[in-house]
């Protein structure tokens, strides 16, 4: 079941309950995607038609923030835990691990990836990396090359990291191609490699993260914090008032 943030529709439920049919869907290779939505992406798709409907074209649109999870209660008396991308992508590879799926990456640096890569060939035995690419940054990407050998290799997972709004475009305009399913996973790849901190468990239970990242990266995050945020407190003000 899906429920009305702002404009976007969440998927409701926990991550354990969702976990049969994320697995179903890979393993039947069915092309799908599926979007970690935070305050950021809320706003994006507040903002931008087109995006709206990337985001809610999702076979699942899971809550990535702790905002956007607490509204589930706010509007909908519903209690819904935060499936973060930086926790969902190690939860997944270690369920490809115990399934022995084929995986794929797409995005971060090239020594990001690589690092990415040897990581999981030591600690996930079982699974097989059948593609992985960092795509140039302004330059045209050869997509068409890209798909062709995801599919040749019939990999069950896509994890895809070019950041927000560009991974979800992405998913949404090559998913109908790709027999796999497509994870919007945002700045994991770093996190998980260890080159980029993650905030204090406490920060994280209690909403904070993005305070983290805005002391981390003050210039990059202080503009983008100051209108999302704003914003989205305004807007959800005003869908629980009317609510």
């Amino acid at each position: 079941m899906k429920r009305k943030i702002i404009r976007s529709y969440i998927n409701q439920g926990s991550l354990a309950e969702q976990t049969p049919n994320l697995l179903a869907l890979a393993t039947s290779h069915t092309p799908s995607y599926v979007c970690l939505t935070n305050v950021h992406m809320l706003i994006e798709g507040y903002d931008d038609p087109d995006f709206q409907y990337v985001v809610n074209s999702a076979t699942y649109a899971f809550p990535d923030g702790t905002p956007v999870a607490k509204m589930f209660k706010l509007l909908y008396s519903v209690s819904q835990e935060r499936i973060a991308g930086m926790d969902l992508f190690p939860y997944l590879l270690q369920k490809c691990n115990e399934e022995s799926l084929r995986v794929a990456f797409v995005g971060a640096t090239p020594e990001v990836l690589n690092a990415l890569q040897e990581k999981v060939r030591n600690e996930y035995k079982n699974i097989e990396i059948t593609f992985a690419v960092s795509p140039p940054f302004n330059e045209a990407w050869d997509n068409d090359t890209y798909i062709e050998r995801i599919n040749a290799a019939n990999t069950h997972m896509v994890f895809v990291a070019l950041g927000c709004p560009k991974q979800e475009r992405w998913m949404f305009e090559h998913s109908e191609k790709i027999n796999a399913t497509l994870y919007g996973v945002g700045g994991a790849f770093p996190v998980f490699v260890g080159v980029i901190k993650r905030a204090p468990l406490w920060m994280q239970k209690s909403g904070l993260e993005w305070l983290y990242r805005l002391i981390m990266e003050p210039k990059r995050m202080f503009r983008r914090y100051l209108y999302t945020n704003t914003k989205f407190f305004y807007l959800a003000l005003r869908q629980i008032l009317k609510k």
